[in-house]
């Protein structure tokens, strides 16, 4: 869980992080890159709509990966650049989840973009710092597996780069469940919000040098062992602990609602039925709940969730990805929960597990651009 960065425009962490990346099967970003001597200017298209190019983050993206191309030919022969380092580029991007909704879409976004720059540019290179400067969680979301993003110490950054903790193999009982909430887009930007923290809370700060590191060993311990006891109770308590630290910015910060309260109950009630930590919440800078469980508990959590959250009208689109076979709950733990029902405040659910990192798709189908450069029309 990353909060704060020391350096705004290089993108540089307070503290190391370590993500999870979840299955393209289930949620992905694809991005296609395409770039010709007949562009007359950079061009960016996103869920089909045409945004900003010079965003600064964009453009940081661009000139990085630029330069990167242009170092690489130089240090191979003597020759001058080739013309195709000058070519403007057409972007095209889609997400297939919702966007800036605290599901993690910009470090997608930006990790992808960073991959497809590189493909096109002949970037043969860590791509950390790449991904980095368009999004600080987007240089984690290069690797696959677990992934650990060391905060480095150097005022350049060249040392805050993501590494592999375990790979997408490592652990394949661990599944994960998006409990959609709210697919609206978040009131305060992570990125507004983590520097209102920076300057306003001494909590963070205490958290950061106190506390993080030592977490980030036990972590990685979990991750290597497979201790999901270990994992998901370390895992709840650095999410409470991170949104402890929104509520101690000034004014506060609250990307939590009510049903994000509600599921933290429920949690808690079913782990305590079973007398062990069988499901572990954590929420990003929103109020989606992401939960880690292992594949012999998804169904009856899956069960607990359409007890207190009964779907409205969706009943069957309520489920989405990975199949979870219908469970029955029990008596006993519908006691146990003891929670009314509240129908309808949870739009969907996404069952996943741990994926790979960015993937080049060889079907032309797949690509966004058409033979002019320009977006295809949708299907």
């Amino acid at each position: 869980m990353l909060r704060g960065k020391r350096d705004e425009e290089l993108i540089l962490p307070i503290n190391s992080s370590l993500s999870v990346t979840l299955h393209q099967d289930q949620l992905k970003t694809t991005t296609t890159a395409v770039i010709s001597k007949d562009f007359t200017e950079d061009q960016i298209w996103l869920n089909g709509r045409k945004e900003d190019v010079g965003q600064p983050r964009i453009q940081a993206c661009l000139r990085e990966i630029r330069r990167l191309a242009r170092k690489r030919r130089s240090a191979d022969d003597k020759d001058p650049p080739p013309l195709s380092l000058s070519y403007k580029v057409h972007v095209a991007s889609v997400n297939n989840f919702p966007t800036a909704a605290g599901l993690a879409s910009s470090a997608a976004g930006y990790a992808c973009l960073a991959y497809a720059l590189a493909q096109v540019y002949g970037v043969e290179h860590d791509l950390s710092e790449v991904a980095r400067r368009g999004s600080g969680s987007a240089c984690r979301s290069l690797y696959g597996g677990f992934v650990e993003w060391q905060m480095g110490e150097q005022a350049d950054g060249k040392d805050s780069i993501a590494r592999q903790v375990a790979s997408e193999l490592h652990w394949p009982e661990l599944r994960v469940l998006i409990l959609v909430v709210s697919a609206e887009k978040k009131p305060t930007s992570s990125t507004v919000g983590m520097q209102t923290s920076v300057e306003t809370s001494p909590l963070l700060r205490f958290r950061a040098e106190a506390v993080v590191p030592a977490r980030m060993a036990e972590m990685i311990r979990y991750i290597k062992e497979r201790d999901f006891q270990g994992f998901g109770q370390l895992t709840m308590k650095d999410s409470n602990q991170f949104h402890a630290t929104c509520l101690d910015t000034f004014p506060p910060i609250s990307y939590l609602n009510d049903v994000s309260r509600r599921i933290i109950h429920l949690v808690h009630r079913f782990n305590t039925h079973h007398g062990q930590t069988k499901v572990a919440y954590t929420f990003d800078a929103g109020p989606n709940a992401v939960i880690f469980t292992l594949d012999d508990t998804m169904a009856e959590f899956v069960a607990a969730v359409r007890h207190s959250f009964p779907p409205e009208s969706n009943g069957d689109k309520f489920l989405k990805g990975l199949p979870v076979r219908p469970a029955l709950l029990s008596d006993e733990v519908k006691a146990a929960l003891d929670m009314a029902p509240t129908p309808g405040v949870i739009k969907y659910i996404i069952a996943t597990q741990v994926g790979p990192g960015p993937q080049i798709l060889d079907d032309p189908q797949a690509h966004l651009l058409g033979p002019d450069g320009l977006p295809k029309p949708a299907a």
